[in-house]
């Protein structure tokens, strides 16, 4: 059985049982993550929702029917008694990567669903959290299992608002007018930054991983030692000043600075500087959220391939951090989250200088490793569609770690473990480099 009908409002109804505080929090939590995610769409025309560029970037309309369905398959399908699927097909349309749950439209073929259309896709937003309120208002408490499936949901939504953000700025910046997005207030970000550092973590055994309740993912798991030598990591982000440094010098021309397989990249792409940069005029502009413009050389480099972070760390005769060495430090230096930390909290749609007090392991731009992106050990694969969450991507790619200024600040920890492919660009990453003490 399936509906397709009209969609209320939705009413947060009065709840009727809601005993078990979590409840209550849940409820708020998911009210507020999916406005959010509805917010970052606002400023964006019909045309916007359907593009798809490239592979690795998917139209804005998929994004919100994915992680709707999420909440519809994973949790209203499988727990809410008598509960109707809204619409057949939107299984295989809105599926990502779950083979286990049937067939799915091919990632390659997303800019092709001008059906669904945009409204179809608020439509079924609408449903979905309808049939969530009654969920949460319907319970006393929740099984082990449900709580499991909301949270991940809920993270897993916000992994696709960051991503929204991502692909919103390779749709706008790869648009021949470069349309600016949103413009955001003001910034002070005139002040160069303090000259780069060092922080030095002595040699010894470590513990890596997550511990506590709070939430984390699977592939945080297995809290185990690892030895690390004594070492240095730099105490701020590189900026687009030290990153044209490279470029003048030749940093593209020459091929000692680069992985084999990445010098081939840079032949075959015929790459001359980071994404979205355009040599102007005589001057180099980027393009952000707010449209093109003179590159700021006192902001963080970003939009990086782990390519390019290992080629300039080794031009400045340095490396990257294993992402083991980039959590200790972080333990170490700055265990808590700084206040001026730049998340999308503070919507500045950019990544900031360094300020006082800040060494930028938090926000601004998620920072390349020199990791690839294993399981730790104990790491054990969830049962059922879950499983396939994390553990099937442990190969080829490549750890970030410490958020971007597209993370939400309830997000993101210290053991947070990101991963790409190191020749991808449109991220939000950045460069931290390391030394041996």
């Amino acid at each position: 059985m399936y509906r397709t009908k009209t969609i209320p409002t939705i009413q947060a109804s009065n709840p009727k049982f809601a005993k078990d505080s979590l409840l209550s929090h849940l409820k708020e939590k998911y009210l507020q993550i999916r406005a959010q995610s509805e917010k970052i769409c606002q400023p964006l025309h019909l045309e916007d929702y359907v593009v798809q560029p490239v592979v690795d970037v998917s139209p804005p309309k998929w994004h919100l029917g994915h992680t709707t369905w999420f909440f519809e398959k994973m949790l209203l399908e499988a727990f809410s008694k008598d509960y109707c699927v809204y619409h057949p097909e939107y299984n295989y349309v809105f599926n990502s990567y779950y083979e286990s749950i049937g067939k799915r439209v091919l990632r390659t073929n997303r800019g092709n669903l001008t059906r669904p259309s945009v409204a179809d896709v608020y439509k079924y937003r609408a449903f979905v959290d309808q049939q969530m309120l009654n969920f949460f208002d319907t319970r006393e408490t929740l099984s082990a299992e449900e709580k499991t499936i909301i949270e991940i949901g809920l993270q897993h939504e916000q992994q696709h608002q960051e991503l929204l953000l991502y692909d919103i700025k390779y749709i706008l910046g790869t648009n021949p007018l470069f349309p600016a997005y949103q413009t955001s207030p003001k910034l002070q970000i005139e002040t160069a930054p303090k000259p780069l550092g060092f922080l030095n973590v002595p040699a010894g055994n470590y513990t890596i991983g997550h511990e506590g309740d709070r939430f984390s993912f699977d592939n945080e798991h297995g809290r185990h030692q690892v030895y690390l030598h004594d070492y240095r990591i730099g105490d701020r982000l590189i900026t687009n000043r030290e990153y044209l440094d490279f470029i003048k010098d030749g940093g593209y021309r020459n091929f000692t600075y680069w992985y084999a397989e990445a010098w081939d990249w840079v032949q075959r792409e015929d790459k001359q500087a980071p994404f979205h940069w355009h040599f102007i005029e005589d001057c180099w502009h980027s393009y952000t959220l707010e449209g093109l413009q003179p590159i700021n050389l006192n902001e963080p480099v970003s939009h990086i391939s782990q390519y390019e972070a290992a080629a300039f760390a080794n031009w400045k005769g340095m490396r990257l951090p294993t992402e083991f060495e980039w959590e200790v430090a972080c333990l170490l230096h700055q265990p808590t989250i700084p206040e001026n930390s730049n998340f999308v909290n503070q919507e500045n749609h950019r990544p900031l200088p360094a300020t006082e007090g800040n060494y930028q392991f938090y926000g601004d731009l998620w920072e390349w490793t020199n990791s690839a992106y294993l399981p730790y050990p104990y790491y054990k694969t969830e049962a059922g569609p879950l499983g396939e969450y994390n553990g099937k991507f442990m190969i080829s790619q490549m750890v970030l770690r410490g958020g971007s200024y597209a993370t939400p600040k309830d997000h993101i920890r210290p053991t947070y473990r990101n991963f790409f492919h190191p020749h991808l660009n449109w991220l939000f990453s950045g460069i931290r480099l390391a030394q041996h003490a």
